[in-house]
């Protein structure tokens, strides 16, 4: 009988640090399954080997089947899995990504849940769009009026730079073609974007859904993030797109656009080094201390008079551990 038993799963240790992988890779019309610790990908040109370890994100669009096995090895690999639809410009489900800790996921709830620390972080997010100013005496509404008018100045600006018109942020989530080229490029890249985003977050051990700016949905940090790059990612690249279907393809939008688009944003999240800033970043904004204790264990007993206890011993009711100590060591 053959012996499908694959990859041993490898320890958290083992594996790559998730600013060291390729960014995202988006699969449609194909099948999935994996070969030694390989993800598999089969479609009518034929087979491709793609090393699970060095995967950040699979952003699956219409006509992909995956096998059981192929998601034992993402899931053992730490793959952040996001569904998307027709060109990944619409999210419908995603696979956490592989974590161990909670340290920054407690941190990040007890930041969300106070008013005090939750606009402290609100004001972090905020100083990182404005490097060269001090904003720490404007109010949230300031610096949502702020933060408006950049946006609203960088759209000017590539606008300007490649002489494509800009009307604003129009589009249809249910007819992705009926957008302008520079809508529909941003749609294609937002999307990879949050989804990027999204499979860092959970690889950190924090929760998508407890968001500072955005609130009240799933992926609200997850938005949280993917803004903090726009300006520099997906927006230049939009209007930069735009003009090439102007200079080359005159004015006709060619079939592959948001391909076209997604390995353009591709090169410049490699380029700028998005994986690593966003790993950094996350950790800045939700921890005191941005270095974490590598061999530090994953499990403890909560104890409300010293926080946290030793797991995996078993204790008794005098106080004293089964091998004779005494609890409060």
């Amino acid at each position: 009988m053959l012996n499908n038993a694959g990859m041993i799963k490898p320890e958290l240790a083992e594996l790559p640090q998730i600013s060291d992988r390729m960014s995202f890779i988006y699969l449609e019309h194909c099948v999935i399954n994996r070969e030694d610790s390989a993800v598999k990908v089969t479609d009518m040109d034929g087979d491709v080997f793609i090393p699970a370890a060095a995967i950040t994100t699979l952003l699956l669009g219409p006509g992909c089947k995956i096998t059981h096995r192929a998601m034992e090895l993402i899931g053992d690999s730490g793959i952040g899995v996001v569904w998307v639809g027709e060109h990944g410009v619409r999210y419908y489900a995603h696979g956490r990504a592989l974590n161990s800790r909670t340290k920054l996921l407690l941190k990040q709830a007890e930041l969300v849940s106070n008013t005090r620390k939750h606009l402290s972080v609100v004001r972090k997010m905020y100083q990182m769009r404005f490097p060269n100013e001090d904003v720490s005496g404007l109010t949230l509404q300031q610096l949502r009026g702020r933060e408006g008018s950049r946006v609203r100045a960088t759209y000017r600006e590539y606008s300007k730079k490649w002489k494509i018109p800009w009307k604003g942020r129009e589009y249809d989530p249910d007819d992705f073609m009926s957008g302008t080229p520079v809508n529909q490029a941003l749609s294609a890249g937002n999307i990879c974007l949050y989804g990027l985003a999204h499979s860092v977050i959970c690889a950190l051990g924090c929760s998508a859904g407890l968001g500072f700016v955005h609130i009240g949905h799933e992926c609200s940090f997850a938005y949280d993030i993917a803004d903090l790059y726009k300006a520099e990612t997906t927006i230049p690249i939009a209007f930069e797109m735009a003009a090439k279907v102007r200079d080359e393809f005159e004015d006709k939008i060619p079939q592959d656009f948001s391909g076209m688009i997604r390995r353009r944003l591709r090169d410049e999240i490699v380029k700028k080094h998005l994986l690593e800033r966003m790993v950094h970043d996350i950790k800045y904004l939700l921890s005191d201390n941005e270095s974490e204790e590598e061999n530090e264990k994953a499990v403890y007993l909560w104890d409300n008079m010293k926080e946290r206890v030793s797991n995996g011993k078993q204790y008794r009711e005098n106080g004293v551990k089964e091998d004779g100590s005494d609890n409060d060591e």
